[in-house]
């Protein structure tokens, strides 16, 4: 949905506004019913931008709680090992590490979603400018169109509405947005291609993962040995 609105977006502000009015019936309707297009997907985007906004917060709250369950699981690894529970101090361990990942990951995640907010921002931005542009132009057209039209000149009414419309051109910023997001779909797919050939990469992961577990094992029991000797 998101897609589909930067497009609609993208279309409204590479519009040739100069092209619409030698085509049009009735500029004036046309010029009208342009403003109101923008003023739309202006609507629309500012309540994309918004859900944006709160997907990064929930993001970032989840990050927070997998970080807080990983320093419970590390807690537990602790009290395991001085119950001499080694075992259960390995599978605590193991949970901590998995919800470490599990924070790293959603801060990932936080990190490109704050990029996407801003992104979007920018372009509401944008769109708003150039409302606001079209807004003041259709005025003056509007104005030109009906001086014309009584003094029987709408020849030299377009040619006028040509001029002082001429700034509302083809404008590249959404064009660079919409190859962004053309960029972030391939970089999605490519990332996706390299996940259905890591089997032995998973192999490798699991034994390393082990060995960190013993590791984190014996630095509990080590630390516990000395809290003894201390006491």
């Amino acid at each position: 949905m998101a897609l589909s609105l930067m497009e609609r977006v993208a279309t409204l502000l590479r519009a040739n506004v100069n092209d619409l009015i030698d085509r049009a019936e009735d500029p004036e309707k046309m010029l009208k019913q342009l403003a109101l297009d923008m003023e739309n997907q202006l609507l629309q985007l500012k309540t994309q931008v918004a859900i944006a906004i709160a997907d990064k917060h929930l993001l970032e709250k989840k990050s927070k709680e997998q970080s807080q369950t990983a320093v419970d699981w590390r807690s537990k690894a602790e009290l395991a090992v001085t119950k001499g529970k080694d075992d259960l101090a390995r599978a605590a361990l193991d949970r901590a590490l998995t919800h470490e990942k599990m924070s790293g990951d959603l801060l990932h995640q936080v990190e490109e979603q704050t990029e996407e907010v801003e992104g979007m921002r920018m372009t509401y931005n944008k769109l708003q400018g150039k409302l606001k542009e079209t807004q003041a132009h259709c005025v003056l057209l509007i104005a030109q169109h009906r001086r014309a039209q009584m003094a029987g000149k709408a020849i030299t009414a377009r040619e006028a509405a040509e001029q002082v419309a001429v700034s509302l051109g083809r404008g590249p910023a959404l064009d660079r947005v919409k190859a962004r997001i053309q960029s972030a779909e391939a970089h999605n797919y490519a990332g996706k291609q390299m996940l259905e050939d890591d089997t032995l990469e998973d192999d490798f992961a699991k034994l390393e993962r082990d060995e960190k577990v013993e590791r984190l094992l014996g630095e509990l029991k080590e630390k516990q040995a000395h809290m003894l000797e201390a006491g």
